[in-house]
């Protein structure tokens, strides 16, 4: 049953912290570095996703020459992955790279 509850919890957390990126109330880059309890069995993909306009190709494009995994779980990041991929995150939020409207 504690499982269960657990489970639950991760799921409603992780829910609200989707909806929060996909506002634009939170920053991936910034749920990248911190690495919030509810999402370290999360998956680089599954953040990626959540942000507007973000598909799974785009993430696959995405992560490509970062030579990271979208399966990877964000609690098993290195600290150097993590920096990685935070930093590249935050370089495209702060629009460096066009967006095809």
């Amino acid at each position: 049953m504690r499982a269960l509850e657990r489970a639950n919890m991760v799921r409603l957390a992780r829910a609200e912290l989707k909806r929060a990126i996909a506002r634009g109330d939170m920053d991936a880059a910034e749920v990248v570095r911190d690495c919030p309890w509810e999402t370290e069995s999360m998956t680089i993909a599954e953040l990626l996703t959540s942000q507007r306009r973000w598909g799974r190709t785009r993430a696959r494009k995405f992560l490509m020459p970062l030579s990271l995994n979208e399966n990877k779980q964000l609690g098993t990041l290195t600290s150097r992955q993590r920096r990685i991929l935070a930093n590249e995150l935050a370089t495209r939020s702060h629009g460096r790279e066009p967006v095809a409207v």
